[in-house]
């Protein structure tokens, strides 16, 4: 068979394992001609034919050009003399490729099929790829680097790839009984989260996910052009790029030096008038009286010992706590019905306490999500330095999307049950109980 065109690509781009695979399971010859990239692309017998110069870029054996674009391209998908209208949002080239072997099933063979298709690759290229090549690019300093948006990008991320795992826990492929153009898309997204933010920890919650990766990879057909998979055990953490030091300026001329003249009266009184430079300011936690109250010594004792029983984490708690330097607070999100899947709530506490990563050493937090989907809260307890709860979670951006409760769990039964069921996470509410929880600690 005559190839079908040259695919101008660099091989480890997903977009490119993509295209491969769909020719390879199609059965399609395509002609991958010799690119160096920043170089070839900037010609002007490769402008001409992709005037944007990007990536991969299709050369057609008919005369026809296709490379990546934002618009929405629609193709005709002809099976069974029936017509499926197609839109695919980018990768044009794609879904041409899997048009032009109408047989081979990887758009799908009903209507419903089709549009299932299509929607998991668009949820592959806008749920989990752009957040992917944020943090690449960032990671790589090809965008300045945001801590606040690493984080972001990443707890996105998660929740897309839950979502993912939450499908893939009663099936093999994404759509049907057997692989489309689904499953290559979200593979070759896939296989590089799993090598940069989806680590061991994250993997350990996606059992299906990790398996519908390694079926889709290990395909006869598809297995060198993905080639090995590698897994991080940490996720990618940003490195600042090292400083060149400026080369040092030739040396000046020594000026020979007058010994000083005695210091007049006047000038000692001048020199009182000089402004004096402001002082850092501190953090007014920092400035309370010292606590007999360790909080480091409360975590370690809350992570290594059963909640509750004999010496558990609260009686530790009630025979060390300070109610003069620390206090407890009854934390509830002020937008419960706005809550709809629980892992996606959980996911928002996550969020809510990376973004208190400042106060961490005035902090300690036990909150989860109550009741199921659709019909949920999220409440919880803080134990914290001080008496006011704003000095110490006002670092989070999102801190006034929650409302704060002081509670005296020593004088008042109701507070103490509370407080006691959010740390042993069988706290239950108005009816609703414990589904997920997470600590800040």
């Amino acid at each position: 068979m005559a190839p079908v065109g040259k695919l101008y690509c660099v091989p480890t781009m997903t977009q490119t394992k993509t295209i491969r695979s769909v020719c390879a399971l199609a059965g399609l010859e395509l002609e991958i001609p010799e690119y160096k990239h920043f170089s070839d692309n900037k010609k002007p017998e490769f402008l001409a034919k992709f005037p944007h110069g990007k990536i991969p870029a299709l050369e057609g054996a008919n005369g026809f050009n296709l490379t990546e674009g934002t618009p929405i391209a629609r193709y005709r998908y002809h099976k069974d003399e029936k017509i499926y209208s197609y839109p695919c949002l980018n990768s044009v080239s794609i879904v041409s490729f899997a048009g032009l072997a109408p047989n081979s099933g990887l758009l799908g063979s009903t209507p419903e099929d089709v549009a299932a298709v299509d929607q998991w690759v668009h949820f592959a290229e806008a749920e989990m790829s752009t957040f992917a090549d944020v943090i690449t690019g960032m990671l790589n300093n090809y965008i300045p680097y945001s801590k606040g948006i690493h984080t972001i990008m990443a707890e996105q991320q998660l929740r897309s790839l839950n979502t993912l795992e939450a499908h893939l826990s009663t099936r093999t492929f994404l759509v049907g009984d057997r692989i489309t153009l689904a499953d290559i898309t979200v593979a070759s997204v896939l296989q590089r989260a799993v090598g940069v933010t989806a680590d061991a920890a994250v993997r350990a919650n996606l059992i299906n996910t990790v398996r519908f990766l390694e079926t889709i990879v290990h395909q006869p057909k598809l297995e060198a052009i993905y080639g090995p998979t590698e897994y991080t055990e940490k996720a990618v953490q940003y490195v600042p790029p090292k400083k060149e030091k400026a080369p040092a300026p030739p040396a000046a001329p020594k000026e020979k030096k007058e010994k000083p003249k005695k210091v007049a009266e006047d000038d000692e009184e001048d020199d009182g008038n000089l402004v004096p430079e402001e002082p850092k300011e501190k953090n007014p936690l920092e400035l309370l009286p010292k606590s007999t109250f360790n909080l480091e010594d409360w975590k370690r004792a809350y992570s290594n010992k059963d909640t509750r029983g004999a010496d558990g984490s609260l009686e530790w708690f009630y025979a060390n706590f300070d109610k003069e330097g620390f206090s407890v607070w009854r934390v509830d999100f002020k937008y419960n019905e706005e809550l709809t899947q629980v892992f996606m709530s959980s996911n928002q506490i996550g969020g809510f306490f990376n973004r208190l990563e400042a106060s961490r050493k005035y902090l300690f937090g036990s909150v989860g999500v109550l009741g199921q989907a659709n019909a949920s809260v999220i409440s919880g307890v803080l134990i914290l330095r001080g008496q006011d709860s704003k000095a110490a979670v006002d670092c989070a951006p999102d801190f006034e999307s929650y409302s704060y409760t002081k509670l005296d769990v020593f004088g008042n039964q109701e507070d103490k049950a509370f407080f006691e069921g959010a740390l042993a996470w069988d706290l239950e509410v108005d009816g609703k109980k414990w589904a997920d929880g997470k600590n800040f600690k």
